[in-house]
């Protein structure tokens, strides 16, 4: 697998960029690293709110990103909203929502937007529904 670009949000607040190579949404570590030279770190699920695979680690500054669905809005899956435990609130799309798995990946509802997917851990769930 080729190393993909993700921003880590962790449950207590902080934020990590760089790269893993063998995340495995049925496992509940994976392998990091925010640049060459840097020891590869393991991190834990349980600590993880989402993890956020982007295009690059700068983004627009002046976009304003879409976090709801506009009135005919086409969705990859099935169209959701979440609520994180912090009180963060996100719409997107899925098409592997099972609430006994580990967690599930999101579309956001931007397609211009830096996020191409999201897999949100579900142990940092407060509530799902479907739209």
């Amino acid at each position: 697998m080729q190393p993909v670009k993700i921003v880590v949000r962790f449950l207590d607040g902080r934020v990590l960029k760089g790269q893993t190579q063998d995340l495995n949404p049925d496992r509940p570590t994976f392998h990091f690293h925010t640049e060459k030279g840097q020891p590869i770190m393991q991190l834990n699920m349980k600590d993880i709110k989402a993890l956020f695979f982007v295009k690059d680690f700068e983004g627009n500054k002046d976009y304003h990103e879409r976090k709801e669905f506009a009135e005919g809005d086409l969705a990859q899956g099935k169209k959701v909203e979440i609520t994180f435990i912090d009180g963060e609130t996100m719409q997107g799309s899925t098409t592997g929502y099972d609430p006994k798995r580990l967690g599930f990946f999101l579309i956001p509802t931007d397609p211009k937007g830096n996020n191409t997917r999201i897999f949100v851990v579900r142990a940092a769930v407060k509530a799902f529904r479907f739209l």
